[in-house]
């Protein structure tokens, strides 16, 4: 006699996100005995830690994404679908790509974050941030666009404006888009035009705390600013923005009221999770917090769901210490494996421990050979940090051609000092659209791409 579990329909897994979390979802469920649905609106996973470099023309976008349905060739139980989830029901188990239903036993939720600007959001035409590879090429546009109108610009005011950059958050992504700035305007361009000195330009990186990279050690926060002090960093801490209007950037600092002149502002100062929090918390009743991310329980299901689970940084996971975890790139990774392992488990009846997230440590790249790491127990600094820094991200970058490539084009650029992917692209150069608002690319063109992890 047949076994009637051997007639059993499989197990259906959809996962609706294809970064960091959904991906590695997926590839821990290669193997499994259930049929996985991976939907995503990009046709590639985006290696987002190194997203900077394609805005500083390190990197071009190819070097740090992957195609999903190349990375997941092999998983023959897994296929991929291009679309974006508009609904969900929680009761029909079903997920919906516009009037399209795609049945689900178990649904893992993982869309990520985007952009916020704390209720300022006119502030986005005028200060880009930096999720996907449109926000990376925008910002490229406007770094190097600024150089070219300054090149041509005669008053002197104005073309101190075009050459002073802000970046907005001093954590991470501030950090180290503000040092490869830095390295631009003061090594790469130096010799590249003939009527300004790009060693003029002005890099403030601006931080509401009272240090930078609050994450990490207090130590190390310290050796992080100076780092960028010596590349010519301004680093202005305590320091608030009210408001981003003209060309000018108000800034607050104690009872005291700055006014900066900067045609080029970037946006690291902080996120919120994407609509699908929304719909999760109507469709479901979760409780989400002030940003958006959705409460989940110890085994990151959703209270009343066990079979819906939420990762990476639409997931508020506070058990581990209270806090939420914080929403990088291996709490992701180990979320969605966590859950693919929960799956399996499951359907054998067994059950698992409580998610428990391991730190393995905390990492910001500054400019060449300066970078910090933190791993608990050691912390380094300087040029040891930086070649730890290039080995980690050469190691989690997907695809062995990426690795390789990215590793070729480290190499060639510590040895040149040279960026080789400084262009200026798009349907409308900056400067042909307007030269004294940098905004306005998006007015003319209509450009505002969704964020996904």
């Amino acid at each position: 006699m047949v076994d009637s579990l051997e007639n059993h329909p499989p197990h259906q897994v959809v996962i609706v996100g294809g970064g960091f979390g959904g991906l590695y979802a997926a590839k821990a469920l290669a193997k499994a005995k259930v049929n996985v649905t991976l939907i995503d609106k990009r046709n590639f996973h985006l290696f987002q830690p190194l997203l900077y470099q394609v805005a500083t023309g390190t990197l071009s976008p190819a070097d740090i994404s992957s195609p999903l349905r190349s990375v997941l060739s092999k998983s023959k139980n897994t296929k991929v679908l291009l679309g974006e989830v508009n609904d969900i029901d929680p009761q029909s188990q079903q997920v919906f790509l516009g009037d399209q239903a795609i049945p689900y036993d178990t649904l893992i939720v993982a869309t990520g974050a985007k952009h916020s600007y704390f209720g300022k959001d006119n502030w986005e035409d005028f200060a880009p941030g930096l999720k996907t590879v449109e926000d990376a090429i925008e910002m490229r546009r406007r770094i190097f666009s600024a150089f070219e109108a300054a090149e041509k610009e005669t008053d002197i005011e104005k073309r101190r404006a075009w050459l002073t950059f802000v970046i907005v958050g001093g954590g991470p992504t501030g950090v180290e888009l503000a040092g490869a700035i830095a390295e631009l305007a003061y090594q790469t361009l130096k010799e590249d035009f003939r009527n300004i000195d790009t060693s003029e330009a002005r890099v403030l990186l601006l931080e509401g705390l009272d240090r930078i990279l609050p994450p990490f050690a207090p130590e190390l926060s310290q050796a992080a600013e100076a780092s960028l002090q010596q590349l010519g960093v301004s680093v202005q801490t305590k320091t608030l923005v009210t408001n981003i209007e003209n060309d000018v950037v108000t800034l607050k600092q104690g009872d005291e009221v700055k006014e900066i002149p900067a045609k080029t502002v970037l946006w690291a100062a902080g996120v919120k999770a994407s609509p699908m929090g929304k719909i999760l918390a109507e469709r479901t009743g979760a409780e989400c917090d002030r940003a958006g991310r959705v409460m989940v329980e110890p085994d990151l299901s959703i209270k009343g769901y066990p079979n819906i689970h939420v990762v990476g940084d639409l997931a508020n996971f506070s058990h581990q210490n209270g806090k939420p975890l914080p929403g990088v790139a291996p709490v992701a990774m180990q979320e969605g494996e966590y859950v693919a392992k929960l799956i399996q488990q499951k359907l054998k009846g067994n059950t698992l421990p409580a998610f428990n997230y391991s730190d393995r440590g905390s990492l910001a790249m500054i400019g060449q050979n300066l970078a910090v790491v933190d791993l608990g127990f050691i912390k380094l600094t300087g040029f040891f940090a930086w070649v730890f820094w290039l080995l980690i991200h050469i190691y989690f970058l997907i695809e062995f051609d990426n690795k390789i490539l990215v590793m070729i084009q480290w190499v060639w650029n510590y040895i040149t000092r040279n960026r080789g992917a400084r262009l200026i692209t798009g349907q409308e150069s900056l400067l042909q659209v307007e030269n004294s608002d940098p905004s306005s690319y998006y007015k003319a063109t209509g450009t505002r791409e969704a964020v996904n992890v």
